[in-house]
């Protein structure tokens, strides 16, 4: 458990993890009848076969997973589903002259840390804001450090790091402190990815955000994860889950997250009164 409702797994999958590339998600069933849950690859080892997911204890099916114990077997994981990150299809000699920035917002941590590690084992310079409400809440701290160039620690309280928005840091970082990038990527809430991207276009930087949080089916069956990009409708799960900023339309896409939200938690209730608390 990396916070009361966040864990981490480290899965045995060695297909998956023999293929698998920054920026894709993969979808587990906890069970035979189980609801099919979309998480991002936080991490990988191909040596040893393994994927690490991160959950985020929100609903009924997200509860079931958090409980699952050492040795426990999911009914099913499929993947590595999804578009790997754009710059994983660029050579050597484009790798040299970028810098990225990473603007990662609560759980959203735990699949930038994937991106930022293949970026320095290229010896690409990274520089990453993490945000959180309070540090009790900032997760992936020595794993980040351990793969980018700066780490900047932003929470909400002050408690640790900045106190105040991711969007505000990367403002300081560039007009401030004179940092210059070639790219940043937010990867966290929706409206946190929105406004990151409002910020960036004001500095004149270009965006990637990743829309994972929208995929439900994960296969583009389902079209909960529609939306609409650059004009044209979109799906997330079998298009993305990472698009150029500037081209999404993040209103529509917040009042689609929130709709699926809304039955999650009522089935989460539902739940919890069949089991008598």
């Amino acid at each position: 458990m990396l916070t009361p409702t966040i864990c981490r797994m480290e899965v045995e999958a060695a297909r998956l993890a023999a293929a698998a590339l920054p920026g894709q998600f993969l979808i587990v069933r906890a069970t035979e009848n189980g609801e099919r849950i979309p998480l991002t690859i936080s991490d990988y080892d191909k040596d040893a076969g393994t994927v690490t997911i991160v959950t985020q204890q929100i609903g009924a099916s997200t509860t079931e997973i958090c409980a699952m114990n050492e040795g426990d077997s999911f009914a099913d994981v499929v993947g590595p589903l999804g578009v790997p990150s754009d710059f994983t299809e660029m050579s050597a000699g484009e790798l040299a002259g970028q810098r990225y920035i990473f603007i990662a917002g609560g759980v959203g941590t735990a699949p930038v840390y994937p991106q930022v590690k293949w970026l320095h084992e290229r010896g690409v310079a990274v520089d990453v804001i993490v945000g959180a409400k309070t540090a009790d809440l900032v997760i992936f701290r020595k794993e980040m450090e351990s793969v980018c160039d700066n780490l900047y620690i932003c929470t909400d309280d002050g408690s640790e790091g900045f106190k105040g928005l991711v969007t505000a840091m990367l403002e300081k970082l560039v007009n401030e402190d004179g940092k210059s990038y070639t790219q940043a990527v937010a990867i966290g809430p929706m409206i946190m990815m929105k406004f990151a991207t409002l910020t960036a276009k004001k500095l004149g930087l270009p965006i990637i955000v990743s829309l994972n949080t929208l995929m439900v089916d994960g296969t583009g069956m389902c079209g909960a994860c529609r939306v609409t990009v650059a004009g044209k409708t979109r799906f997330a799960c079998v298009e993305g889950p990472e698009f150029n900023g500037y081209d999404v339309d993040f209103d529509e896409a917040m009042r689609r997250q929130g709709m699926y939200r809304t039955h999650e938690q009522e089935a989460d209730h539902k739940c919890k009164i069949g089991r008598g608390k």
